[in-house]
């Protein structure tokens, strides 16, 4: 199953242009960290929108959904998809005032937001927790994958010398540890076990120096790059895999034939596996309907904390950053999941699971059953294109979480802590840059001890989530709500570390949606009381942070000090806040009518009419696109008419027509 010359040179041509966008971009990358973090602030929307599609594209991301397919249903999915409430959160509320604040990095501004000493150490804390725990999870996940996609392709022991070889074969047996998918009394083990640290080791290296040579620009360069070569890949694997089952009729009728009577492997029938809705879907529970709308906001992500704020702050103009946040969802939800669908769907058919598959071993099967597709379904020339995608997708995460994590430790570690609190100097800036290309090394060593304690990608991935989950509300609010404090937020981080490992102890798998819902309300509730009951942030830090960076919500006080009208702002919120559900609804319904016209997936059962359900969606998708249009293109002709209730500030009136 190895590759053929057309594939090694598909791989071969993709390391050249990574490396010469590295060498190309250096120069300005080396002059201080703004240009090697933020790209010198010159970002257009749409590249923006795109790099953090790349980065969202994770090859283990397409692992992960074919086995939340083949285990729960088309519906299981939208645990992702409601993560584009939260994308376009940041782009159309947020990333203004992100922009407005003038830092580096999310750990930066609470020194902006809040008074001291707890804002400094608050600082360090998510420089640590956030820079370096959460992000090298992350990219143990990411490598991780490295491992289940190269290991039937990348045979570096039917390529290399035996005198090349052998001594790393000894060294992997020396460490002890397997880093295969083979049971240890295979007797290939060590051999796939090293031929998986080869390829980690390439993918590491050419990451590793495109990104710290030329900082964000190279970074962003090749994720475009990336983005479209896994989008164009996937495509091509999804068109093989239609075709091969028979067509979408095709493959609608052999699911109907397997996933039918009593049910399918895994205990589902062919209408639960093919829903959109929850009324047909299966074991759908409130909580789990709870988990759905509040998932967005239940997450370390919520307000762009991590790349992207980062991808925000590196826009242009607020404008690039609303629509960044737009090119990103329609990339990320609308696109990508139709294809990973039919994906997912059609080796049901072509690869299907054994019949005593169920919970954790039916989950494995199919998340590996997405690259055996690759190596057993797909001609050469296509294999090689698939796996330089997966491949292009593993390294646009891989670079965006160095280039993230190195921020926190050269701008909030050294430079912050260590520089101005502890020796009481300013380092230059190259110095500054030097440190952000070191720590790529240390984060990725970080990331390398980790991976080898993982042993399921879908496991470690709910894990992350559940300690992240009580830290979003607090984001959020910091920018809604002038009182909340420092030590709200640390309540809030603190809570976290504490109820989520009791809760994987207490309570089963099957609660998962329930456990991430407690720690998200208990580890919240905890942080809002603390704020309360705590100093709130000297008068003058909150003005100076209200008139730099003017956010969005309840900043009454503020606003009064200022001489500025309360009422206006809160408009304001409400228009954008209006403008991101109705955006998401526009995505969320075209998905689904999409999506249940060309896989044949039933209406809900309240609306026994499907043929109309699949007229319907689309236009109501299509009316809601002018509530949000005038957030992405504001100097675009109008959708509709004004009116005196949208006529815009500062525009006259229209004269009254005089009567006769």
């Amino acid at each position: 199953m190895g590759l053929e010359t057309l594939d090694i040179c598909l791989l071969t041509a993709f390391v050249v242009y990574a490396v010469a966008v590295g060498l190309r971009s250096r120069r300005l990358a080396s002059q201080n960290l703004e240009e090697y973090f933020l790209a010198g602030r010159s970002l257009t929307g749409w590249r923006a929108g795109i790099s953090m599609a790349a980065t969202q594209f994770a090859a283990d991301t397409p692992l992960l959904c074919t086995g939340l397919l083949a285990v729960s249903g088309i519906f299981s999915l939208w645990w992702i998809w409601s993560y584009a409430l939260s994308f376009l959160l940041v782009g159309f509320v947020l990333a203004p005032a992100w922009r407005r604040a003038g830092v580096l990095t999310d750990a930066e501004l609470t020194e902006r937001r809040y008074s001291q000493p707890a804002a400094l150490l608050l600082r360090g804390v998510k420089a640590i927790y956030f820079g370096t725990i959460f992000n090298c999870t992350v990219l143990a996940i990411v490598l991780l994958a490295t491992t289940r996609i190269a290991e039937p392709f990348l045979v570096w022991h039917a390529w290399l010398a035996p005198e090349l070889y052998e001594p790393l074969l000894a060294a992997v047996r020396w460490l002890d540890t397997p880093l295969t998918t083979l049971p240890d009394t295979s007797p290939e083990v060590w051999v796939r076990s090293t031929d998986n640290l080869l390829s980690i080791g390439l993918l590491v290296l050419v990451t590793v120096f495109y990104s710290t040579t030329g900082g964000l620009r190279s970074v962003v360069a090749t994720d475009v790059l990336q983005f479209g070569v896994a989008m164009l890949a996937t495509a091509a694997y999804a068109g093989w895999v239609v075709v091969e089952v028979g067509g979408l009729d095709g493959l609608a009728a052999r699911l109907s034939a397997v996933y039918t009577g009593q049910s399918g492997p895994g205990g589902i029938r062919a209408s639960q596996l093919l829903a959109f809705t929850p009324s047909q879907a299966k074991d759908v529970s409130g909580a789990f309907l709870a988990l759905l709308a509040l998932q967005w906001l239940v997450q370390m992500n919520a307000d762009g904390t991590g790349y992207l704020a980062q991808r925000s702050m590196a826009c242009r103009s607020d404008l690039d950053a609303k629509r960044a946040s737009l090119v990103f969802t329609l990339a990320q939800v609308l696109v990508r999941s139709l294809l990973w669908i039919a994906i997912g769907l059609g080796l049901l058919v072509l690869l299907p699971p054994e019949s005593s598959l169920s919970g954790g071993a039916l989950v494995a099967d199919r998340e590996a059953s997405f690259v055996r597709g690759i190596a057993e379904l797909l001609p050469s020339g296509l294999k090689g294109l698939m796996l330089l995608g997966l491949l292009a997708a593993l390294a646009s995460t891989v670079d965006t979480h160095l280039n993230w994590g190195a921020s926190y430790w050269s701008n909030d570690i050294y430079r912050r802590l260590i520089c101005e609190r502890w020796l009481g100097r300013e380092p230059s800036q190259r110095s500054l840059v030097w440190v952000a290309r070191g720590a790529n090394i240390g984060l990725l060593a970080i990331a390398l001890f980790i991976m080898f304690h993982l042993s399921s990608i879908q496991t470690a991935w709910k894990i992350s989530l559940l300690f992240g989950a009580g830290m979003g509300i607090m984001l959020v609010l910091r920018w809604l709500w002038w009182r909340i404090t420092a030590v709200g937020e640390l309540t809030a981080i603190g809570v976290s570390c504490v109820l989520a490992p009791i809760l994987l102890l207490t309570v089963p798998d099957s609660h998962e949606a329930l456990r991430l819902l407690l720690v998200a309300g208990v580890s919240s509730g905890a942080g809002i009381w603390a704020s309360l009951r705590t100093a709130r942030a000297d008068d003058a830090q909150l003005q100076t942070f209200y008139r730099q960076v003017r956010p969005p919500g309840f900043w009454g006080p503020q606003q009064q000090a200022l001489g500025q009208a309360t009422q206006h702002e809160r408009r304001r919120l409400g228009r954008t806040l209006l403008a991101v559900v109705s955006a998401a609804l526009s995505v969320f319904l075209l998905l689904t009518g999409l999506g249940s016209w060309l896989f044949s997936s039933p209406a809900p059962r309240w609306f026994p009419w499907r043929s109309v359900w699949l007229v319907v969606l689309p236009i109501l998708s299509l009316g809601l696109v002018p509530v949000w249009w005038r957030q992405v293109c504001p100097h675009a002709p109008q959708l509709w008419p004004l009116s005196r209730r949208t006529r815009r500030p500062g525009q006259p009136r229209r004269a009254a027509t005089p009567r006769r």
